[in-house]
């Protein structure tokens, strides 16, 4: 496993000090004018991830696919979808992004093919081809109905009928994308096998698509993390990842501070991180999910994140993020798009790369990208978006409510293109884009923000910097401080006597704090959004959506320091 060393300690292995950036090809850079975003467009762009200081690329989806949810249906897991380019184009990828020390990680989706997999035409025409057990299948229920009445994710029954086998079979997420049988021992050689041949390709690990559902016991109901969550997981060690120098992340809806260990522990063989969201999921509808969000609340979202730092204090390791593809813009869902949109985009920023845990940038977060409004419900995309809509409305939803919430919370808003500059389709491509880009692409994009010396751009490359740079950010001790104010986030990093406190105010308006004892004092600012502090102590007043923090002068044993700290 390679150490990478900083500030002359060894710090193993090397994603602990990397940075990620999720890239959503469609959308990312577009190099032959049909719309969609392409590999070798992804290519002409390593150059702004290598001076942003990105060290390694999680690239969603490019697999050959029919698109139905936009490459998350794997038609075939050993070629390339032609709108995004060839194997050929991938290679290269992989040998530029290399030459700019930059690893590339799939993305894994393995709970589910295509239903225009081969192995799905092939179940569907005959029970009697093997490729049938590589799904899941039931008899009908004896009024010839589905055999329970659970629902796809993303609406309508789970189940679909295949007259000629006479058997349904179940799509957790959509009719189009048909469950994996992990119960088979077969599917899984299939699946470590290719797993291997990307390995072999040069890659530099993967990103685990809703991997907390393989393990489901249909029968007794249970989907997330079921009975052979684990065993699948430590095989899958067993027999693609041992003795490689990768990163697994896996993302799982489900996982709890209690579980989570069970997923990345060091003694367990399984995965390097977890996806989780807790910190999302607590605000939204019991009910109606996220398409009703809840008011923030900064305390709760506080605690989720001291929870999940101390979980993973000793053991384990946390991905830290805000956005993803699935997400709505972060500046947009938890800072100001408006007035204060770049100061509150330095802020979160802020938060997130200064704990303990390996960040995850998303395309255009590194210029405070922000949600789209869309008026009507033809411009959206996003199946789960289409196919909720048809299902809330006739369930009596108001659709002005329903794109309200889509406007907040829908994944379209992640998958608008990226804006590089104020020009004709914010220079993402020639020719017409799949999804409309955001018109404010005219005065927030990378070419604008780049030429900022104070811009969003600049303020990225120096937190990414400080991880690659000081111990304290990679490895130190997590203490957070102030759980109960409901505007501020404070927490300090301790390793071997030296802290950086942190203060960040998450609101619009000035905010009194008083510093507690265990963040008070002199030292070198390593990050301000605002005026630079070299000191903390007494009453201060932060500016709306303030940010600060502060390498403190050693002054003792630091345990000694942690009053009011939790």
């Amino acid at each position: 496993m390679t150490e990478t060393t900083v500030a002359g300690q060894q710090m193993a292995p090397w994603w602990k000090t990397a940075t990620g950036y999720q890239i959503y090809p469609r959308s990312f850079c577009d190099s032959n004018g049909d719309g969609i975003g392409d590999i070798p467009g992804i290519i002409s762009r390593l150059d702004h991830l290598r001076d942003l200081g990105i060290g390694f690329i999680w690239l969603s989806p490019v697999y050959a696919s029919p698109m139905a949810d936009n490459g998350y249906d794997i038609s075939d897991y050993r070629d390339i979808a032609p709108e995004f380019g060839t194997l050929e184009d991938f290679d290269r990828l992989v040998a530029e992004a290399k030459a700019r020390d930059i690893r590339i990680v799939m993305d894994l989706v393995v709970n589910h093919s295509s239903s225009a997999h081969d192995w799905f035409r092939a179940a569907c025409a005959s029970r009697g081809a093997p490729e049938h057990d590589f799904y899941i299948w039931r008899d009908a229920a004896p009024d010839g109905g589905p055999p329970s009445d659970h629902q796809a994710c993303f609406g309508g029954s789970a189940w679909t009928w295949v007259p000629e086998v006479e058997r349904y079979y179940l799509g957790h997420f959509s009719p189009e994308q048909p469950d994996l049988n992990w119960q088979n021992p077969e599917l899984r050689r299939e699946i470590y096998d290719m797993m291997n041949w990307w390995f072999d390709r040069g890659i530099g690990g993967f990103r685990m698509d809703v991997i907390s559902v393989i393990g489901k016991d249909v029968d007794a109901g249970v989907y997330e993390e079921g009975p052979y969550l684990h065993g699948f997981l430590q095989e899958m060690h067993r027999e693609t990842l041992a003795g490689r120098d990768v990163v697994t992340v896996g993302e799982s809806w489900s996982v709890s501070p209690e579980t989570a260990l069970s997923y990345c522990g060091r003694d367990r063989h399984e995965l390097d991180m977890v996806f989780q969201f807790n910190h999302v999921t607590a605000f939204e509808d019991e009910v109606a999910g996220k398409w009703k969000p809840k008011p923030f609340d900064l305390r709760r979202f506080k605690a989720i994140f001291a929870t999940w730092q101390g979980v993973m204090a000793e053991d384990g390791w946390n991905s830290l993020f805000l956005s993803n593809h699935d997400l709505p813009r972060q500046v947009s869902k938890y800072g100001d798009d408006g007035t204060f949109r770049v100061a509150s985009a330095k802020m979160l920023a802020t938060v997130i790369h200064l704990m303990k845990g390996t960040p995850f940038v998303y395309q255009g977060e590194e210029i405070g990208m922000t949600n789209v409004r869309f008026e009507r419900i033809d411009q959206f995309r996003d199946v789960e978006t289409l196919r909720q809509y048809t299902g809330k409305v006739a369930a009596g939803m108001a659709p002005e409510t329903f794109i309200a919430g889509a406007n907040e919370n829908g994944r379209d808003n992640a998958r608008t293109p990226m804006q590089w500059t104020a020009g004709a389709q914010a220079g993402f491509t020639d020719g017409t884009p799949w999804i409309e880009v955001n018109p404010n692409h005219r005065t927030i994009n990378v070419a604008a923000d780049r030429a900022d010396p104070d811009g969003i751009f600049a303020f990225y490359r120096n937190l990414i910097a400080l991880r690659r740079e000081r111990p304290v950010v990679v490895a130190g001790r997590y203490l957070s401080f102030a759980q109960d104010n409901p505007a501020v986030f404070a927490f300090a990093r301790d390793l071997d006597g030296e802290r950086v406190a942190v203060i960040a105010n998450f609101t619009g308006t000035p905010a009194e704090f008083d510093v507690p004892d265990g963040l008070a004092g002199a030292g070198t600012c390593l990050v301000a959004n605002h005026a630079p502090r070299s000191e903390l102590s007494g009453r201060i007043t932060l500016a709306p959506f303030e940010a600060v923090a502060v390498l403190l002068a050693a002054r003792g044993e630091r345990d000694t320091q942690t009053e009011g700290a939790t």
